[in-house]
This record gives C-alpha cells, sequence and structure tokens, in this order.
C-alpha cells in the first residue's frame, strides 16, 4: 500500500473542501476501498474519514416516504423496523449482501459506490480500461462467466456488484448528494450510474467534491416485494442473476409491476419492457415468461456468460411468481 495522508472531518463542508483536492478520496467503513488500495489499484494520496459525520439518522418523510443517512450500516438499515414493514425488499437484498460483520462496519453511501468485482480489475497484470483507461478489457474474449449481458459495450463488460442498488432501483430512491457551497440535488438511482460506454472508468454522475448525504425512498409502492438473489454459494457471493420485483395484483391480474436485475450490468438494471408486458395481463406462468423474454431481448453474452440470459429469464419467472402467490 502507498503512503498516504488521513484526516478526520468534523462536518460535511470540511469534508467537501478536502476531498477537492488533488488526489484526495472520502472513506467510510472502507470495506471496498482498503482492499483496492492495497492493491495498488486505488492510490489516494489523502483519506478524508467522513464515517463520524451526523449522517446516520432516518427519518420519515412528510409524503409518507424514509430518508436514511449515507453512514447508516448496511445492518442497521436493514434491522430498522420502517424498512422491515415498508420496504421488506430493501432488508431482503441488504441481507442478501456480503457477510454479518461487513454489513456491520459498510455504510449505506459505500455500498452504493463499490466497484466491479471483475477478476481483470483486480489483476493488475492485466488489461483494464475501468482500471486503467486505454488498456483495453481482458474479459471480453476471458473468463468472463460473471460479467455483464445487458447495457455492456467493447470496452467494458463488468458488472456493478451491489444487492442493496438493485432493490433501491425497483423502489425509485434517490441519492441525495452535497456539493460544494452547500449546493444539493437529488438523482435518481436509476440515473445515478453510467453504462460503460467509451469510458467505463467514470461509473457515476456523481462531481468532483460531491458526497452522498443520504438516501430517499418515497412512499411504499403497492403490492408485494421480493428479492432472489443466485449465485455460486449460499452466502458471502456476489450474484450471478438477482432479481427485485414489486407486484400487485387483483382477481387475477396484475395491476402494477416493478422489475430490476442485478448480475446482469454495469448498473442496477431497471426493465421498463418487463413492466410493460405484466401490467395488465394475467398473473400466469405465460405472462411471466413474455415479461421475461421483454426484459432480455437485448441481452448478448460473450461466451462463458451465455447461461445468465436463460438463468435470468427462469429467475424472473420465479420471483414474479413467488411475489404473486405471496412467498
Amino acid at each position: 500500500m502507498k503512503a498516504f495522508t488521513y484526516e478526520r472531518a468534523t462536518d460535511a463542508g470540511a469534508a467537501i473542501a478536502a476531498v477537492s483536492k488533488a488526489g484526495a478520496k472520502f472513506i467510510s467503513g472502507g470495506t471496498n476501498l482498503i482492499d483496492l488500495m492495497r492493491l495498488e489499484i486505488e492510490q489516494p494520496t489523502h483519506l478524508v474519514d467522513i464515517s463520524r459525520l451526523p449522517l446516520k439518522g432516518f427519518a420519515e418523510s412528510p409524503d409518507g416516504g424514509l430518508l436514511i443517512g449515507a453512514q447508516v450500516s448496511n445492518s442497521d438499515a436493514a434491522a430498522h423496523a420502517m424498512v422491515r414493514t415498508r420496504y421488506p425488499l430493501l432488508t431482503q437484498a441488504l441481507v442478501a449482501g456480503a457477510s454479518g460483520q461487513l454489513r456491520n462496519k459498510a455504510s449505506v453511501g459505500g455500498n452504493l459506490l463499490q466497484r466491479t468485482r471483475c477478476p481483470y480489475f483486480y489483476d493488475t497484470a492485466a488489461g483494464c480500461n475501468k482500471r486503467n483507461p486505454g488498456s483495453g478489457c481482458s474479459a471480453i474474449g476471458g473468463i468472463n462467466r460473471i460479467h455483464a449481458i445487458l447495457g455492456a459495450s467493447d470496452a467494458c463488460i463488468a458488472v456493478h456488484p451491489s444487492d442493496m442498488a438493485v432493490a433501491l432501483a425497483a423502489l425509485d430512491a434517490e441519492v441525495g448528494l452535497l456539493g460544494a457551497n452547500g449546493s444539493s440535488r437529488r438523482i435518481p438511482v436509476n440515473e445515478f450510474y453510467r453504462l460503460p460506454g467509451d469510458a467505463p472508468h467514470v461509473e457515476t454522475v456523481i462531481n468532483t467534491g460531491e458526497m452522498i448525504t443520504e438516501v430517499i425512498l418515497p412512499p411504499p409502492p403497492p403490492g408485494r416485494q421480493l428479492y432472489r438473489k443466485v449465485r455460486d454459494r449460499a452466502s458471502y457471493e456476489f450474484a450471478l442473476v438477482s432479481v427485485a420485483v414489486v407486484v400487485a395484483a387483483e382477481q387475477g391480474k396484475i395491476t402494477a409491476a416493478r422489475v430490476a436485475f442485478g448480475g446482469v450490468a454495469h448498473k442496477p438494471w431497471r426493465s421498463r419492457e418487463a413492466e410493460a408486458a405484466l401490467e395488465g395481463r394475467p398473473a400466469t406462468m405465460a405472462t411471466y415468461r413474455a415479461a421475461a423474454d421483454a426484459a432480455m431481448k437485448g441481452a448478448v453474452g460473450r461466451g462463458h456468460n451465455d447461461f445468465k440470459i436463460e438463468l435470468a429469464k427462469r429467475t424472473l419467472c420465479r420471483t414474479l411468481a413467488n411475489a404473486v402467490q405471496g412467498g
């Protein structure tokens, strides 16, 4: 690990001023950043510790939504009574991620900003446009079993690792950002991440010096919420495919639906195509299969990950069926 300096921020304004300097980077739980620093993939010269800022609270919004501070731990977010009762999808996704020890340390804001687990990204001897722009993508033509089938480019086929972000995408959550001079803005989770295009190293719409302060959940959507994660082992593993659904049905017909996938793209993948194929249709397996086909219409395999297309379809069908049946 290369040498760096460290400071503990006393307030948000000081933190933003400190991180605006060249080579500076925020650190909170550090569960991803420290690993990347040890491998010299991330090489900040100055760390600004924001873990003690007063951003660890929950607040009910006037419209019946919920604000979650960016420094709330993943464990506390999953266990909060309002999250468990109003947004069980979020609790399910958080508990599916990492291990208990990591969830105790990792922050909500840090979870959103964690970087890909592509093995070529972690192998500094391999070409990786995300780690070293212009060096190529070793996953294309390489071992790409865990890689993207949607939204990828010739520059990068990595996937985003967060479970929490997939649930937030289905819940229409927003990310609150604080910038220089006290300016603030809200970005929908579905617009927060960038697709790789020609610049896969630019992963979000965050500007230099901005800091995540909160996650904003709107009032709970109607219907049942369910998260399903398919992985190679039952715990402490990233998703091959995950699905977050919110589905409401009356008299055997689907009245509202939201669908988001994880493990298939550079970002949490909200499928408006699947939603359109579900709403107003009978709650039958034929409808679920039509929605799955619509969701994966543009999917492209790269060899080892071809199986993901069918896996994603089957996972969506099973999750929808369980949600409608009350599973």
